[in-house]
């Protein structure tokens, strides 16, 4: 491997461009060698300016070009599993942006492939657990200074959803990073989940169940409801409240400026996760960067992919059906113990 770590950027949309960006810009230690797009002309413009980048139509092209050391999974859902079990068959490290894959099935294979190498190459982009507040109130959890976690307040708000987005997506797309953080934060497993549908806001689209109150049960007894309204219409919120028996610990309070003008008071509020995230795709870009120069993944495993599909999945089944539903996973590999 050369001083820079060669890496092939599959998916050149807003996520993929976006990580382009920071590649060799605010993260060191690393350039883009390749990206690959079915539609070449938005790769192109991705890595305008750019010398020695190639681009390709196909994924696997990408992954076989000369320099790639490493990769980072931007493209649809639907394309990432052929591409992940491609990187592992090569050696190569990966980050892939949420979700793993569509589905807990297909989730579990790349996780079995991980494992029959014995050695962990992918990291999944939970992105959340890189933001210095969720750092924070992890540290803080896991000090014990305020007592077992009892409950988790969350709350997941965005200006408006994708014309593609379906109401199953609020809990597969949006919420799995809510089901990740309470994995994380209180190191526990989901055990069952409950959804609640409240009438759909006039500003959803049409046929769109939005909100949702999305209820989590652990295996030690703490409760989670996460508030999830992808069509709220003023800005991009998460905020997390950790309720313990000798105190609470809150994050997301707004942190901006505060401007006092003509008898009003303005505050201004992130339009999308790129902004409200942007230091914690910062750090998590660099974090797996230097791990993967140094032969090492140590962020969200492919394992927690595969937890967060499996919980995503009893929440669908649960907005389907109206009932409780039990989260069914299967037995952890040794890789993750």
């Amino acid at each position: 491997m050369s001083d820079l770590l060669g890496v092939a950027v599959l998916g050149a949309g807003h996520m993929g461009a976006d990580h382009v960006r920071r590649i060799g810009g605010r993260v060191g230690g690393a350039r883009v060698v390749a990206v690959a797009d079915p539609d070449t002309a938005r790769a192109e413009a991705a890595v305008a300016g750019r010398e020695g980048v190639s681009v390709h139509r196909e994924a696997l092209a990408a992954l076989s070009a000369p320099g790639v050391d490493a990769v980072l999974v931007a493209s649809p859902e639907a394309a990432h599993e052929e591409a992940l079990l491609a990187a592992c068959a090569r050696g190569l490290p990966v980050l892939c942006e949420k979700p793993l894959t569509p589905d807990a099935v297909s989730a579990l294979r790349v996780v079995e492939a991980e494992a029959r190498l014995g050695r962990r190459l992918l990291q999944v982009g939970f992105m959340r657990r890189y933001d210095t507040e969720y750092a924070a109130l992890k540290t803080l959890l896991d000090s014990g200074r305020l007592g077992r976690p009892l409950l988790l307040h969350c709350r997941h708000r965005n200006v408006s959803s994708p014309p593609h987005f379906t109401s199953s997506m609020l809990i597969s797309s949006s919420v799995s990073h809510e089901i990740d953080a309470t994995r994380w934060l209180l190191g526990q497993e989901i055990t069952a989940v409950t959804v609640m549908r409240p009438t759909p806001s006039e500003q959803a689209p049409r046929g769109l169940l939005d909100p949702q109150l999305v209820l989590f049960e652990t295996d030690r007894g703490a409760v989670v409801d996460v508030e999830v309204f992808v069509n709220c219409g003023f800005g991009y919120e998460v905020r997390c409240e950790a309720v313990c028996e000798r105190g609470s610990a809150r994050l997301g309070d707004p942190h901006a400026v505060v401007v006092h003008e003509a008898g009003h008071v303005r505050e201004d509020v992130a339009q999308d996760y790129l902004t409200r995230f942007a230091d914690a795709y910062d750090r998590e870009v660099r974090a797996w960067v230097d791990g993967a120069r140094r032969g090492r993944v140590t962020g969200p495993s492919a394992w927690d992919g595969y937890a967060a599909a499996a919980v995503a999945e009893a929440g669908v089944a649960a907005l389907r059906d109206g009932a409780r539903t039990v989260v069914e996973m299967a037995e952890r590999p040794a890789l993750y113990g």
